[in-house]
């Protein structure tokens, strides 16, 4: 069963990399979290495009380019105390960018009663697996087509993926 929540990278009390995150009561995935401690978290990224094979030099399947990290670890319900911690952390985080951001211990009591409908959680990062297809297996000429393609569509998330080809293909011939 899978959940699209927000889950953050943290530092634990005991000093260990890990990811925090809450889900509601409500949802059904609650029920199975002290049950099923182990875990799978999927980050995909938000570049992600299409690559047609008009693109190449000579005839192959089009694809699909993108970038994603897999985390498998153990998962530990927290106790209300750091539930409020990662619920605070996380309302800080993304509050600090408002121009009237709100605090979490500044609600009404009758809003902060409202996380007793929270389940949050810990997350131990013991695999992490970083998957990245980024035409990185195209020659050079068809790589610069792709390069060029996106960017011509004038389109801001195509033209980060191009960046973003360039900067890893740049990294891998670095360190060849």
């Amino acid at each position: 069963m899978a959940t699209h929540i927000p889950i953050e990278l943290e530092t634990n009390d005991n000093g260990e990399r890990v990811l925090w995150g809450h889900i509601s009561r409500s949802n059904p995935q609650s029920h199975y979290l002290e049950k099923y401690s182990e875990v799978l978290v999927v980050f995909l990224s938000d570049l992600d495009r299409y690559i047609s094979s008009s693109w190449y030099n000579y005839q192959d399947a089009p694809t699909w380019n993108y970038m994603s990290v897999q985390v498998c670890g153990k998962l530990k319900v927290m106790d209300r105390e750091t539930t409020w911690e990662s619920v605070r952390r996380l309302t800080s985080r993304y509050e600090s960018a408002s121009k009237y951001p709100i605090s979490l211990d500044g609600l009404p009591k009758e809003v902060q009663a409202q996380m007793g409908g929270l389940i949050a959680f810990e997350i131990s990062m013991d695999q992490v697996d970083a998957a990245f297809k980024m035409s990185q297996n195209r020659d050079d000429a068809n790589f610069k087509n792709i390069l060029g393609h996106l960017r011509a569509t004038g389109d801001r998330k195509s033209i980060e993926m191009a960046d973003m080809m360039e900067q890893i293909r740049a990294t891998q011939k670095a360190s060849l």
